[in-house]
């Protein structure tokens, strides 16, 4: 298969992996096949400890990803039944980008909207350019976002400003996504490679069980899980790696410090 024909990529730099939504030719739209790898691909990445970081990115400089790709409906989702299996392949997919261990960085280029908004929403940091576009116009579809793609926007904006995206159907600009809270960051267009890769590179340099934990400890506090004594104790178990030591060490000694994740 040609890497034209692969619909996800997966680029490797150290300790950064890259994945890139990979059909150009039509915004980066997901197919059912696009979701499955999607999954597939960030279920190998959580299970490996050499990764500090994920960056997310659309392939080209036109979209992240517009959602799906409503060519494929007449075929994959013209009915409840299948609508019900594809939705399946998609929680599966939205449960793994969100439950990944490694921080994920998303770099928004151009349209980011419906399911291309899902999975940015699931990013821990969203870095866009100044011509980004924003939306949910799925009310003109006559379709609703089920519960799985829904939580990622709310937890993100909160429900009235998710309401407000879904009900209005607007697009709106990069501007006002910074303003409500779907983004992190508004660069120039030609700044948003550098932005991300040097906001994916901040994380890396730093100790990687800590991003981890502290990926863990904000999920719980947003999900709102009532923490037991082990989970607070957690909150301590850094001061016996090696990283903590060498942390501190380093920075008695004004160098940067060499983690190895133990």
């Amino acid at each position: 298969m040609t890497a034209t024909a692969t619909p996800i990529l997966l680029e490797r730099n150290g300790d950064i992996a890259t994945v890139v939504l990979n059909r150009p030719e039509k915004l980066n739209a997901f197919t059912i096949d696009s979701w499955r790898l999607l999954g597939d691909m960030f279920l190998e990445l959580d299970r490996d400890d050499g990764v500090r970081c994920v960056l997310l990115r659309g392939a080209g400089e036109k979209a992240f990803s517009p959602g799906n790709d409503i060519g494929e409906f007449e075929t994959a989702r013209s009915n409840k039944r299948q609508a019900v299996e594809y939705g399946a392949v998609m929680r599966r997919t939205i449960e793994a980008i969100g439950g990944c261990r490694h921080p994920v960085v998303a770099q928004i280029h151009g349209i980011c909207v419906g399911g291309g908004l899902e999975i940015a929403s699931l990013a821990d940091l969203r870095i866009c350019g100044e011509s980004s576009r924003f939306g949910v116009p799925i009310k003109n579809l006559g379709l609703v976002m089920s519960y799985s793609e829904l939580a990622p926007l709310v937890r993100l904006v909160g429900p009235t400003v998710a309401l407000q995206v879904l009900l209005e159907g607007n697009i709106f600009d990069a501007a006002e996504a910074l303003r409500l809270g779907v983004v992190s960051r508004v660069v120039a267009d030609d700044k948003v490679a550098d932005e991300a890769q040097a906001a994916a590179r901040r994380i890396a340099d730093g100790a990687p069980l800590v991003a981890r934990w502290h990926k863990k400890f904000v999920r719980n506090l947003v999900q709102g899980k009532t923490l037991t004594d082990a989970d607070r104790d957690e909150a301590f178990d850094c001061f016996d790696t090696e990283d903590f030591r060498a942390g501190y060490r380093a920075f008695l000694a004004k160098a940067k410090p060499q983690f190895t994740g133990r």
